[in-house]
């Protein structure tokens, strides 16, 4: 990303926040600005936009998701599995996304990551491999 596309993202997160203010409830809102805030390296406040999202939308395995992704970018590792595991008991099962996404590079060491792997796979009705 530029310096050029990074301003004027960063000029998107500043109206995006004063109209979450406006719209506390607003879920795209929300979603654009834990993505655009990944994007600037503002990963604290990634976090926390998606631990909102995951109030406002508990039972969505796409959100557990993207918190397990945020908090594996901020090296909280044992917290970003149980959120991965909150997203697969709400029916996350993109086995790809789980073994590509580089948001999740440092979890993918984790001794618990390939129970997650595993549980994936059975869930989809995948052989072990």
């Amino acid at each position: 990303m530029t310096q050029l596309e990074k301003a004027g993202l960063r000029f998107q997160i500043a109206v995006g926040e004063e109209a979450v203010a406006l719209r506390p409830r607003d879920t795209d809102l929300l979603r654009f600005l834990a993505h655009a805030y990944t994007l600037v390296g503002r990963l604290e406040d990634g976090v926390r936009a998606d631990r909102r999202l995951t109030e406002l939308l508990p039972e969505d395995p796409r959100v557990r998701y993207n918190l397990a992704c945020s908090l594996a970018l901020t090296g909280r590792l044992a917290e970003a599995l149980e959120a991965l595991g909150e997203a697969h008991s709400r029916g996350f099962v993109d086995l790809e996304l789980l073994l590509q996404d580089e948001d999740l590079a440092a979890l993918r060491s984790e001794p618990g990551f390939p129970d997650m792997v595993e549980k994936v796979r059975r869930a989809r009705g995948e052989a072990n491999g």
